[in-house]
C-alpha cells in the first residue's frame, strides 16, 4: 500500500504526523476541553504517550485499518488531527477528529473533514463514512453537517467517559453514485 496520503485544502495541509509534533499533540489534545469529549484521549495527557500514539499510525495504515493525519495551518503548525478507522471488508469508515482548544471556531475541523471525505471516498474506495459525537458537543455535529453528513439518530448512553454515561449522535454520508 502507498504511503499516507497529504492532502491540502484552502487553508490546511493534512499531512502524516512526524515524531517531532510530539510536543505539540500532548499540549493541544491534553488540555481537558479537549479530551473531554472525545473517548480515547488521556487527560492529564501522560509524558511519551503522544510518541507512542504517532509510531502507530504507519503500521495501523500498512494494515489498512486507519489513516490519521496531521492537521497543520501555515501559520500556526500542528492545530489537531483527522484520522478513518477503515473497515474494508464492510466498505466503510469512521471519521474522527480534534482540533486544539485555540483553534475553535475558525472552520478548520469541517474544512479537513471535507478533505477527509472526499479522500475516503476516491482513495479508498469505501461506499460510507460515518462519526458520533457526544450530544453535549453540538459543535461536533454543526461540523459533521457541513461536512455533508446527515444525523442518523442518537444512542443513548452509549459510551461512558469518566464513569458518565455519555449519549452520542451518529451520522453519515454515502459515496456519491458512480455514473
Amino acid at each position: 500500500m502507498r504511503k499516507l496520503p497529504t492532502l491540502a485544502t484552502a487553508r490546511l495541509v493534512l499531512r502524516p504526523f512526524q515524531l517531532s509534533d510530539a510536543t505539540s499533540v500532548q499540549r493541544l489534545a491534553g488540555t481537558r476541553e479537549v479530551a473531554d469529549t472525545t473517548l480515547s484521549i488521556p487527560h492529564p495527557y501522560p509524558d511519551g504517550a503522544a510518541v507512542s500514539w504517532i509510531a502507530t499510525h504507519e503500521g495501523a495504515w500498512t494494515r489498512h485499518e486507519s489513516a490519521t493525519l496531521a492537521v497543520t495551518e501555515a501559520e500556526a503548525g500542528l492545530i489537531g488531527a483527522i484520522s478513518m478507522r477503515i473497515e474494508l471488508a464492510q466498505r466503510r469508515a469512521e471519521l474522527g477528529y480534534w482540533i486544539g482548544l485555540p483553534f475553535w471556531g475558525r472552520g478548520y475541523a469541517t474544512e479537513a473533514a471535507r478533505a477527509m471525505i472526499a479522500w475516503g471516498f476516491s482513495h479508498v474506495g469505501v461506499e460510507r463514512i460515518y462519526a458520533h459525537h457526544m450530544t453535549r458537543n453540538p459543535a461536533s455535529g454543526r461540523v459533521m453537517a457541513k461536512a455533508g453528513m446527515q444525523h442518523e439518530g442518537t444512542l443513548r448512553r452509549h459510551f461512558y467517559r469518566w464513569g458518565v454515561a455519555e449519549d452520542v449522535a451518529l451520522w453519515g454520508i454515502l459515496a456519491p453514485p458512480q455514473p
